[in-house]
């Protein structure tokens, strides 16, 4: 996929349409290790969200853990503010006895860094929901639907996919396992083709696009190209059910990792006239007990169902 997504982060969609229930033990393992500082865990505020009115003690205990996220992460940003503010008031002191170049950039960083806190505050503290509060990138988590034990399960997983066996240092090695390309299914994805399947609900996503691609032409002697950053979405406004692969990743002395990749294939017409040449692959509903229940003897089963994928017609626009 995609570099970034706009997905759908409450767990609750999961239960209520495909009748699976929550790993709320994993939940509960995430929010507490991010809470201990045990693990640097990106979890999109719509997701925080889904435990704002929790119905059972286990629910209660995550909304505890994330109430003392956010209380520790104000904190530390209450903090940075004084420092930046104090900076700021020293280098305007400065700007007026002897004007430089070193206290205009100092006053300019301390600008920038105080209206960034500032709105990470504001984040925190908001009750209203924004577009962006489902918002992921590689590194982030999300709610994935998949099958143990013959049940339906949602769990929450890294969009990056460290494959079991494989070192840490794979997530460096290898930035790009949050897409798992088709045609390398049977090759750095072969130990979970066929083994372990999910589905990510996913409503909009981004891409980096080159500006002389997306304007179908060449770059003019000495021209630096530029990135953008594109919007897709499909046109009817569905909601995708995108195919991906997972995997439960553990060492020694390590917590363990549940992460994930979204498999991509070859672009639509407008999505590769936009300038991009890759897409997220949309399966369609009648499918997604065979998908989420693979046969590792039958591969040629699972291409047919991402060969007859959803075909929407993607919308695109700069990104916001």
């Amino acid at each position: 996929m995609c570099y970034s997504a706009q997905i759908k982060a409450d767990y609750k969609r999961y239960v209520r349409m495909f009748g699976a229930h929550m790993d709320i033990r994993e939940f509960a393992r995430l929010y507490w290790e991010r809470a201990e500082g045990r693990l640097k865990a990106k979890i999109p505020k719509a997701m925080d969200d889904s435990f704002a009115s929790p119905q059972s003690e286990e629910e209660r205990q995550i909304r505890r853990l994330i109430d003392q996220y956010n209380a520790s992460q104000a904190k530390s940003l209450e903090e940075e503010l004084f420092k930046q503010r104090a900076r700021l008031v020293a280098a305007e002191r400065s700007l007026q006895s002897k004007p430089t170049k070193a206290a205009a950039e100092s006053k300019r960083i301390a600008t920038d860094k105080i209206s960034a806190t500032l709105r990470r505050l504001d984040d925190i503290k908001r009750t209203d929901s924004e577009p962006q509060d489902s918002r992921i990138f590689p590194g982030h988590y999300a709610p994935v639907l998949v099958v143990e034990d013959g049940q339906r399960v949602v769990k929450p997983m890294r969009y990056q996919c460290r494959i079991a066996g494989k070192p840490a240092n794979y997530d460096v090695k290898y930035p790009g396992t949050y897409n798992a390309r088709r045609d390398n299914l049977e090759g750095f994805w072969k130990p979970l083709f066929g083994y372990r399947h999910g589905l990510v609900m996913v409503d909009v996503f981004y891409e980096n696009v080159s500006r002389a691609k997306k304007e179908g032409r060449e770059l003019g002697e000495g021209e630096k190209d530029e990135n953008l950053v594109l919007e897709f979405k499909p046109s009817d406004g569905r909601t995708m059910l995108v195919a991906c692969l997972w995997s439960k990743w553990s060492a020694p002395g390590e917590p363990e990792l549940y992460s994930f990749a979204a498999i991509t294939d070859e672009p639509p017409k407008e999505i590769a006239a936009a300038g991009h040449d890759r897409c997220i692959v949309p399966i369609r509903a009648e499918y997604v007990d065979a998908w989420l229940n693979p046969d590792p003897m039958n591969l040629d089963a699972l291409y047919a169902i991402l060969d007859d994928k959803e075909r929407p017609y993607y919308e695109h626009k700069l990104a916001a």
